[in-house]
């Protein structure tokens, strides 16, 4: 089992590089229809170029906090949530890691997610609904898959992801709000005079990449890295408990609860255990296209848990 880990790991390390290259690929082809539909020279184009890439970067080293900022998490206290800090802490030695920071979330729905670059750079975040609802049993199989995402390098996976979205996003609101201003000022009007019918078509293809194909696109690869890692991580979840009841009788938990994480967006659903997208208007089972779905089914990761302890399948 260790020796697949270890094969695991450089699997996923091998995985983020092919990732960082097609990311960077994608935010660099954006960034250049973009500034050449926008201005029509070939030099603001080459300049797109290199801001792409110091905004992929920044991103990339920026993408945990920006996560943590984005779903309002905030330190663990010790005192109060000492369950949960010892529980993390449990689970790093089970693991052979260093105990990740430790953070909580103001929010009455069940979820967890785990982020950051590396084992040595990785924090842990729980809802106050999880700590409510479950018990100390289910708690420990929620934080043993969130300990399986970081030692299996998910993380760092899913950090190029969200960094990718998040450049993707800003990148396609500047072209908005600049062709806006534009528009306003006059500036499509002397550029249409200037470049003709070549103009008006790569601003054709412009409004095409940023409707259409890099939201599609961004979204494809966030789901992508996402939902084999799942049932992965519950697998290993139940590795480092040596107790398959935990973490399925959390996710059974979890299926069965329909509160909706309120302070959630598309660019860090795929961190959490149980993706916020599942749910639409506190409904279970109304999905987005299933090509956008970063999670598999619930019942599904439950039966192949319920199939180790030699359980019949889950109803739901």
């Amino acid at each position: 089992m260790t020796t697949d880990f270890r094969e695991l790991q450089k699997k996923n390390k091998r995985t983020t590089r092919l990732l960082l290259c097609a990311s960077f690929f994608l935010v660099f082809l954006v960034s250049f229809v973009l500034g050449l539909a926008l201005t029509g020279f070939l030099g603001f184009a080459i300049f797109a170029l290199i801001f792409s890439f110091f905004l992929t970067y920044f991103q990339y080293k920026q993408s945990s906090k920006l996560a943590l900022r984005a779903t309002g998490a905030i330190p663990a206290d010790p005192d109060k949530y000492a369950q949960l800090h010892n529980l993390v802490e449990e689970m790093a030695l089970s693991s052979g890691l260093p105990k990740p920071d430790v953070y909580i979330v103001n929010d009455p729905a069940p979820n967890a997610f785990a982020t950051g670059k590396d084992p040595e750079n990785a924090a842990v975040a729980a809802t106050t609904g999880l700590l409510e609802k479950m018990d100390r049993n289910e708690l420990q199989g929620v934080i043993a898959h969130e300990m399986a995402h970081i030692r299996n390098y998910d993380i760092r996976v899913m950090t190029v992801a969200t960094a990718t979205a998040g450049a993707v996003a800003i990148l396609c609101d500047m072209f908005w709000r600049i062709a806006f201003w534009s528009s306003l000022t006059g500036g499509r009007r002397n550029r249409n005079q200037n470049g003709g019918g070549p103009q008006a078509i790569i601003m054709l293809i412009a409004v095409v990449f940023v409707t259409i194909l890099a939201p599609l696109a961004a979204g494809l690869l966030k789901a992508a890295v996402s939902r084999s890692r799942e049932e992965l991580a519950d697998a290993t979840a139940v590795e480092l408990t040596r107790n398959p009841s935990g973490i399925r009788m959390a996710l059974e938990k979890l299926d069965r609860d329909v509160t909706v994480v309120r302070k959630t967006s598309h660019a860090t659903s795929h961190l959490w255990i149980e993706s916020p997208d599942d749910h639409v208007k506190g409904h279970k089972g109304k999905r987005f296209n299933d090509m956008f779905n970063t999670h598999p089914p619930l019942a599904e990761r439950i039966n192949l848990l319920r199939k180790m302890e030699g359980l019949p399948p889950y109803q739901g």
